[in-house]
């Protein structure tokens, strides 16, 4: 499976999901915090999350961090939390200081979560680089989008659960 998602990993597609579709997993398996303390699920709650599962070396990554990193800063103060998820697809990636490099080379400010042994990955079922998952305040996935591009519709969706404060 891991195979197919590297091999998959750098297919120009983009694919949205909109809707419930249950919990979100929680953090597991971090072998290091970057821009903060742990952090939890629970700890979220109350909070519209969005999760992007994404790693230095992948140029569709890269692609979307200005987006993401809007997104924080535009947000924020309004209930959004952005966690970065970097799980590495080669070797190197997976050196802290690497990650660390890349997180200020790309101006990275939320926390970003170093998933190593793909545990946060597994946890969610995830297969590829970018992904991205929207959690609405109640810890539910409403949204996900896997691949570049959909940045409107994908801030459509953090507008919409930042409007529900159910």
């Amino acid at each position: 499976m891991l195979g197919a998602a590297a091999a998959l990993s750098h297919i120009p597609f983009a694919q949205s999901r909109i809707g419930n579709t249950g919990a979100a997993p929680e953090f597991t398996g971090i072998d290091q915090w970057i821009n903060s303390k742990a952090l939890t699920m629970q700890q979220l709650r109350g909070q519209v999350v969005l999760v992007d599962f994404w790693t230095y070396g992948c140029i569709n990554c890269i692609h979307t961090v200005p987006y993401i990193e809007r997104w924080h800063e535009r947000y924020k103060d309004q209930g959004l939390a952005v966690v970065g998820v970097h799980t590495p697809e080669y070797p190197f990636e997976r050196d802290t200081g690497n990650v660390k490099q890349a997180i200020a080379r790309f101006g990275i400010s939320f926390p970003v979560a170093q998933d190593n042994s793909y545990a946060t990955w597994n946890a969610y079922g995830n297969q590829y680089w970018p992904a991205l998952y929207l959690i609405d305040r109640r810890g539910h996935i409403v949204y996900s989008h896997f691949g570049e591009g959909g940045y409107a519709e994908t801030e459509a969706a953090i507008q919409r659960a930042l409007a529900d404060k159910g």
